[in-house]
């Protein structure tokens, strides 16, 4: 009887070693795929806030800090483009414009939402849940500002930064010594921002992306 007893806590023991080592080299696995999902899903929103910004500039040659703005402009207003009127090859009708006294160019005007964000179409809604950074049921929002540098040379350069924290859309709960150990990496051994970052309030950088680096 005492025998099978150990048998059955020895079993029981084993089983739960093995468990803790199965937890122990799955655990990094599960995360490292989750948080390239997420950050997959957070870089995507992110680059269409980029994208309205870069639209908003060309328009007021400054970018936003305020995402009711960027939002509103994106949803109600209009980009003026130009296009030439004929070909240029075509003498014929240059010879015409020229005539006519007119230049070979027209201006015409496109909501902003169908040229903004290029082939990827994105509908009112969500334009209007731009803010809001993925995984958080709307409840956070990108960090946004807006700035206006001036260089040595005394130009001003119009800046901007958007961001948000790995503790911010990275799952604190299951995987909290993961999400620390990242953050933790990437301050202190490689110097650089911990999360997903576009643009930068101190200098112009075109408004690259951290994970395009």
């Amino acid at each position: 009887m005492i025998k099978k007893l150990v048998q059955v806590v020895l079993a029981i023991v084993i089983l739960g070693l093995c468990y803790v080592i199965y937890n122990q080299i799955s655990t990094p696995i599960r995360f490292e795929k989750e948080t390239a999902q997420r950050k997959a899903v957070v870089i995507d929103r992110i680059k269409d806030i980029r994208a309205a910004e870069r639209a908003f500039k060309t328009k007021y040659q400054h970018f936003t800090a305020d995402f009711d703005s960027l939002i509103n402009f994106v949803l109600n207003e209009e980009l003026e483009f130009e296009r030439k009127i004929v070909d240029e090859d075509d003498s014929v009708g240059m010879a015409l414009l020229k005539k006519a006294g007119k230049k070979n160019v027209e201006k015409f005007t496109m909501p902003a939402i169908d040229t903004v964000f290029g082939a990827k179409k994105l509908t009112p809604e969500q334009v209007a849940k731009l803010r809001y950074v993925p995984f958080t049921n709307d409840q956070r929002e990108f960090i946004l500002e807006a700035a206006q540098l001036t260089t040595g040379s005394g130009v001003v350069v119009p800046v901007v930064e958007c961001r948000v924290p790995y503790k911010q859309f990275l799952d604190t709960i299951e995987y909290r010594q993961e999400v620390i150990n990242l953050i933790d990496n990437e301050e202190n051994n490689f110097n650089r921002y911990a999360g997903v970052k576009f643009g930068d309030i101190n200098a112009a950088n075109n408004e690259a992306g951290n994970w395009e680096d």
